[in-house]
């Protein structure tokens, strides 16, 4: 039987500066923000949201040990080398052995710097001082991820609503990444209903992503890439990039260019049967009914549009060239990706 490990307390966060006037705002120097993927996870917290499945721990496990070797992530972006802690509680030492296999028998390296857990109390019940005991442990950490959020989040205070219980569950997270400068990453799931924002995708409340720095999206492409990741945050651009998965390797790549040249291929087609079958359609009844990311089909409608591939109603519904359009719009309950395999 193993002796349980110490825990540390979790110490009270410095005196921090909160007021200036406007001139001295103006002089002061703030160091820049710690990256540990630059352009993808500043220091602060991070959400990374996906549907089960999907292979967010995949993509996780693969940043954390390329972070841990200084090798580039997605297989192109440039990493500074260091500690990073992998909490992956919803594996089993076994499994986790088994994905760290694969990734190294297809041409990975063993991750020293990379520290593996699978077992670790919620953080109302002791879990934040195990992390802080590991960030004590490894002042030059880059990195932590927890898998999953859901996991390690801790019980509600009573009588608060879904929206403050999220956001105090997020912030104990914040905490500690915000008085370490250590970005931490938070894996979580995403609804079943679909949604026009891809950040309302995020299972939970708004609490989660009000509380969080970063939101990261990945959801299923469609054309050539096998993902698309969503990213927006306060340190970070708001941009969409197509990924492909290696599933021999178990590792995700950023594909070059705009995620809409990877993916605007089988959507266009898919879009032009959808209407030739069942007439003019809002973008959002045509993301429904492919089961697909709304905004990525309105902006395909829209440049379709442009290039003379559909017609556009002044009532925002869209039409195949040549195609009756008298504006209205049908009722769509009835069709599903099913009915456009020609079954």
């Amino acid at each position: 039987m193993t002796t349980p490990r110490p825990l540390a307390a979790v110490p009270t966060p410095p005196a921090r500066r909160t007021r200036w006037t406007d001139a001295e705002l103006m002089r002061e120097e703030f160091p820049p923000p710690k990256w540990a993927v630059p352009g993808l996870l500043a220091e602060g917290l991070n959400l990374l949201a996906g549907a089960p499945k999907l292979g967010k721990s995949w993509l996780s496990l693969g940043m954390g040990a390329d972070i841990a070797n200084g090798e580039p992530v997605l297989g192109s972006i440039e990493v500074e080398r260091g500690p990073v802690l992998y909490c992956a509680l919803e594996d089993t030492g076994r499994r986790l052995q088994r994905r760290r296999r694969q990734m190294l028998a297809a041409g990975g390296r063993a991750a020293p710097l990379l520290t593996l857990e699978t077992a670790c109390p919620t953080m109302t019940a002791g879990g934040d001082a195990v992390l802080v005991e590991w960030l004590e442990a490894n002042p030059h950490a880059r990195l932590v991820i927890i898998d999953t959020f859901e996991k390690m989040r801790g019980s509600d205070a009573a009588g608060a609503s879904a929206y403050s219980a999220d956001y105090a569950a997020a912030g104990r997270f914040k905490q500690l990444a915000d008085h370490y400068s250590v970005p931490f990453l938070l894996i979580h799931h995403v609804r079943k209903q679909s949604a026009e924002d891809w950040q309302n995708l995020v299972s939970g409340t708004a609490g989660i992503t009000g509380a969080v720095d970063a939101t990261l999206v990945l959801e299923r492409g469609r054309g050539q890439a096998d993902g698309v990741l969503h990213v927006t945050g306060r340190d970070v651009e708001e941009a969409d990039y197509a990924m492909s998965f290696d599933a021999t390797a178990g590792a995700w790549t950023k594909l070059d260019g705009p995620a809409a040249d990877h993916l605007v291929a089988d959507t266009r087609a898919d879009i032009l049967r959808l209407l030739r079958e069942h007439g003019p359609l809002k973008p959002a009844r045509i993301a429904e009914a492919l089961d697909t990311n709304p905004n990525t089909v309105r902006k395909t409608c829209s440049r379709m549009a442009d290039a003379g591939q559909l017609h556009k109603t002044p009532g925002g519904t869209y039409s195949a060239p040549g195609a009756g359009d008298n504006g209205d719009t049908p009722e769509v309950a009835h069709l599903s990706p099913l009915s456009l395999n020609g079954s």
